[in-house]
């Protein structure tokens, strides 16, 4: 009788609530075709689909708004945000060619997974492009005559011989390369060609799905004023670009990429070698550790050879390793000796390292522990 009496209660009140999302899905439709339009405009006056300080304004306004009407304004920034993002879908469909007269272009290794997304943009960008794979070389000097940028898109163990293997190319072509390592390649890129050289490093992998707040470090080299309107077209796409010299990257890179990998591999091996229950783990994990389990299990859901490339890339790494890995036996002797005052020192070496951004992460993680909690089924 009670459960009756409350869905009767509740009937008319659901009733609101369909209503309510039915008009919020109209809504979504209606910004929808606005953004499209949006889109088209930016593609006429060769605007970035990504502009930060527009994203900014629209959300600290509408955080204003929700709090003066009493809603939780984490939460119309979380539904802006998602909506913003689906929005700079919309925008990719085509976008403005920043290379006055356009032109070919030229993928060495464009049938990669990587390059192909390149093929993609260059492509909706209005360029004439064109793969060059293995069986592509005994016409690589035809392929490669009169074109605008030819862009390295090879595996690293591959990248300095085949820039070595390329024919003359012209004054005014822009060589460049996306490899996750710089010096080398910018050395030999620069030793090939006088023309304007130029370093990439993309630091995402090929399932994005557009370059929107993706960062892409750039590597100055030959005649700068040369591959402008390729920085440009970076833009447009939305990427953000990261200026360093070919030196800074590399020593970051140890840190960021091999360091992470070699550590990610060390851990998901040694998980396998303890016989884990990977099912049992995750029933028993709250978001944080499930969120850590995934990163790992990322890796190993990737290609082989490119990892071991990345991490096999400078010598470098191995001594960097080999002090991580004291460092963990330092740690470890502190933790068979039950030396919580040493642990809790270390501890605050790091807390006094991290200063304020210790905070930053704290609510950058939060945020997405609850995107985390909230896709769990």
């Amino acid at each position: 009788m009670i459960k009756l009496e409350a869905q009767q209660a509740l009937a008319p009140l659901r009733e609101q609530i369909d209503s309510i999302d039915s008009q919020l899905v109209a809504l979504l439709a209606k910004r929808a075709k606005v953004t499209a339009q949006v889109g088209k405009i930016k593609q006429q006056y060769a605007l970035p689909v990504y502009v930060p300080e527009r994203e900014q304004a629209l959300l600290t306004a509408r955080r204003e708004q929700a709090e003066a009407l009493g809603v939780s304004a984490d939460l119309t920034e979380d539904v802006l945000r998602r909506v913003m993002r689906e929005s700079y879908q919309t925008q990719e469909s085509g976008f403005v060619c920043c290379k006055d007269g356009g032109g070919k272009v030229i993928v060495v290794g464009g049938a990669g997974a990587l390059g192909a997304r390149f093929v993609s943009l260059f492509r909706r960008s209005g360029y004439e492009v064109v793969v060059l794979e293995q069986q592509d070389w005994p016409n690589a000097e035809s392929l490669c005559s009169n074109a605008v940028l030819v862009l390295m898109a090879v595996p690293i163990t591959l990248t300095v011989q085949l820039i070595n293997k390329l024919p003359v190319l012209g004054a005014n072509c822009v060589l460049a390369d996306l490899t996750s390592i710089k010096a080398e390649p910018l050395q030999a890129m620069q030793v090939k060609h006088h023309g304007p050289v130029l370093g990439l490093h993309p630091m995402f992998g090929p399932d994005i799905t557009n370059l929107v707040k993706q960062v892409v470090v750039v590597c100055h080299g030959n005649q700068v004023e040369g591959y402008q309107w390729l920085l440009q077209q970076l833009t447009v796409w939305g990427a953000e670009l990261t200026e360093k010299t070919a030196a800074e990257h590399d020593r970051a890179m140890q840190l960021i990429q091999a360091m992470r990998h070699f550590s990610s591999l060390v851990y998901g091996v040694h998980l396998a070698d303890e016989n884990a229950d990977l099912n049992e783990l995750l029933q028993l994990s709250s978001p944080i550790y499930r969120l850590e389990l995934a990163m790992v299990g990322r890796l190993f859901a990737q290609n082989a050879e490119l990892y071991a490339d990345i991490m096999l890339s400078s010598c470098d790494v191995a001594t960097l390793l080999e002090r991580y890995q004291q460092r963990f036996s330092e740690l470890l002797e502190l933790l068979k000796h039950k030396d919580k005052a040493g642990l809790m020192a270390q501890f605050g070496k790091g807390q006094q390292f991290f200063g304020q951004l210790a905070g930053q992460f704290l609510h950058e993680s939060k945020q997405l522990l609850q995107k985390a909690a909230d896709s769990r089924s």
